[in-house]
């Protein structure tokens, strides 16, 4: 069942509301629309809960934490629709409510931190590690994780940060686990570089690799810190 929500009349509620723009008077409509909202989220409607937070950006200082994290009968949460709609403010207002967000499962087990790890987005994917650091050990239900996505695009820089990060937290270990076909991120960078994509070549992923580790990797010091997950 979906909840139909009239986007125009909740945004006029929005400017009313004292609990959502601190004014001092009072809106019963908006505490009514703000149990939509909750209904909306526990019918898996996530599409229209999407429409409520692209309308209105500054609501999601305002969510209760459960909304975020539903996922619509496709398979995914806001966060990741989120992500494939190419909303990065919005997908950094998802983990300043909770950092958890990062390592949600949606269609295919896939978290935002493999969907990142395969648009090959440096800085986010920094950021994801940063705000919830358990989420580097998640497995899609091809049992890939963000290295093995990594790789297999061709991302040599997002495949760099997930290195310099496993390398910080002392979790180099993680990239000797196979996926459903039995293959590491070494296999997979030599089987890549024997086709026409060698964006990630057998010599940057040899088994001694220092030099690759503390070469040009992104400085994640320098990267946002979120509460940790």
């Amino acid at each position: 069942m979906s909840i139909v929500v009239d986007v125009s009349r909740f945004t006029n509620v929005i400017s009313q509301d004292p609990n959502l723009n601190g004014s001092s008077s009072t809106s019963t409509h908006g505490e009514n629309n703000n149990e939509k909202l909750k209904k909306a989220a526990q019918d898996g409607d996530v599409e229209r809960l999407y429409e409520l937070i692209a309308e209105v950006p500054n609501i999601l200082g305002h969510f209760d934490k459960s909304l975020a994290s539903k996922l619509n009968v496709a398979g995914y949460s806001p966060m990741h629709l989120a992500l494939q709609n190419n909303h990065s403010r919005m997908v950094r207002g998802f983990i300043a409510i909770d950092s958890s967000l990062v390592s949600i499962k949606g269609r295919g087990r896939v978290t935002p931190l493999h969907h990142v790890a395969q648009i090959g987005d440096a800085e986010l994917l920094s950021e994801f590690l940063f705000a919830c650091p358990s989420s580097v050990e998640e497995l899609t239900v091809k049992c890939e994780t963000a290295v093995h996505v990594a790789v297999k695009n061709g991302n040599f820089m997002a495949f760099k940060v997930l290195l310099g990060w496993l390398k910080r937290v002392k979790k180099e270990e993680i990239l000797d686990w196979k996926d459903e076909d039995g293959n590491t991120v070494f296999h997979i960078a030599a089987m890549i570089n024997h086709t026409e994509n060698d964006s990630i070549s057998s010599k940057a992923l040899t088994p001694n690799m220092d030099e690759e580790r503390n070469c040009g990797i992104i400085d994640l010091e320098t990267s946002q810190s979120w509460p940790p997950c």
